[in-house]
């Protein structure tokens, strides 16, 4: 399977994976768009907030290399589409630690990834054991334990960003 990145409008990924298959109900082609769950307090009250893991970013699944030419066109007269990744002159499968990074969200999270169970040990360091961060503890940039986040920095392709993925701590880790 190769997995091709494709930029859309911000905020706009469901509505043009929803137009998409309005406009072609014959080609079935999977699309992810990974979303995270926090908790966001506002005016005294937890909202509970699902965004968009990569804003901007939807990925499609294709069984060969020959399947995104063939329907390249249709992705990019759909409303709401910018660019393939790379570019739309070079389209390329992810690879490497970026496939690594994106089916981390896509098949282990799910669709939403929610909490993730976490301890500290004696250092204060976070040691993750079930969820979205576990696997992604050496991209932590930032753990605020108040808030119940931890803030990780991503790269996809040339671009990076950061994103708070939130977590639930269990305790302190015990000495064995």
């Amino acid at each position: 399977m190769n997995y091709y990145a494709l930029q859309v409008k911000t905020r706009g990924e469901e509505k043009y994976i929803r137009l998409f298959r309005a406009l072609h109900p014959n080609i079935t082609i999977p699309f992810y768009f990974p979303r995270r769950e926090i908790d966001i307090r506002r005016k005294g009250k937890i909202i509970r907030s699902t965004t968009a893991i990569f804003p901007g970013y939807i990925f499609a699944e294709l069984d060969s290399g020959d399947d995104i030419m063939k329907y390249q066109w249709s992705m990019r007269r759909t409303d709401g589409f910018f660019r393939f990744l790379r570019s739309n002159r070079n389209i390329s499968a992810l690879a490497d630690r970026d496939l690594e990074l994106v089916l981390h969200f896509i098949k282990k999270t799910g669709t939403v990834a929610g909490k993730s169970k976490a301890y500290f040990d004696e250092n204060s360091r976070i040691v993750v054991t079930e969820g979205p961060l576990m696997g992604l503890e050496g991209m932590i940039i930032k753990v605020d334990k108040r808030k119940g986040r931890a803030k990780i920095k991503l790269d996809l392709y040339d671009d990076s960003f950061s994103v708070d993925l939130a977590f639930e701590t269990i305790g302190k880790l015990e000495q064995r």
